[in-house]
């Protein structure tokens, strides 16, 4: 049975005055190289983003689920729709697959009245609160630059630089991590920034 082979780098970090969210470029197919410039990083709501790792139609498919029931809560509610209650949404519907789950490694990351929150998601929907995580086949070299340089005290400026230096180390070190661009997400109260510069 051949196996295919894909891989990505995500990360996300709390800072003092927001969070910080990244994404290396490079989408594989095997050992090929399917597109260099992906996009990884998505914002779900006003003040609400997302990272994505693993199969393109499976995170397709989350992206667009989440963003629809936030929508719906919106309108039902008059309310925003709290992080957690996103959270535990994804974990619901990624458990219920549990049998034949999304291939995916989700990090959902967002502001609302009760602070800021940052979650991760394994493909059986095993939901975590984190202070930083990382995700995706380059993940194991990104751990390394966080644990040693990250600062619950850090203000967005250094998160943005701690996160391209994570990503540019997984993107020398994972053959299935890199591409010619990074994708930067920043979320504060004034909502998401979402951008993409060169690696």
């Amino acid at each position: 049975m051949d196996v295919k082979k894909t891989g990505t780098t995500t990360l996300a970090l709390l800072c003092k005055d927001g969070i910080v969210m990244a994404a290396e470029s490079k989408a594989t197919a095997g050992f090929m190289v399917a597109n260099k410039e992906v996009k990884k990083l998505f914002q779900i709501d006003d003040k609400m983003a997302m990272t994505v790792a693993g199969d393109v139609s499976d995170v397709q498919q989350l992206v667009r689920i989440l963003r629809a029931e936030i929508k719906l809560h919106k309108l039902e509610t008059q309310e925003e729709m709290k992080v957690k209650a996103v959270a535990t949404l994804l974990s619901n519907i990624m458990y219920a697959r549990k049998l034949f789950p999304y291939l995916a490694q989700i990090i959902v990351a967002g502001i609302d009245k009760l602070g800021m929150h940052i979650y991760s998601f394994d493909p059986s929907g095993a939901c975590i609160e984190e202070k930083y995580v990382s995700t995706g086949s380059g993940s194991v070299f990104v751990y390394g630059i966080l644990e040693k340089d990250y600062k619950e005290d850090m203000r967005v400026k250094e998160g943005i630089n701690l996160a391209k230096q994570a990503i540019r180390v997984a993107k020398e070190r994972d053959v299935f991590s890199g591409g010619d661009k990074i994708w930067l997400g920043i979320i504060n109260d004034k909502g998401v920034e979402i951008r993409k510069e060169d690696l």
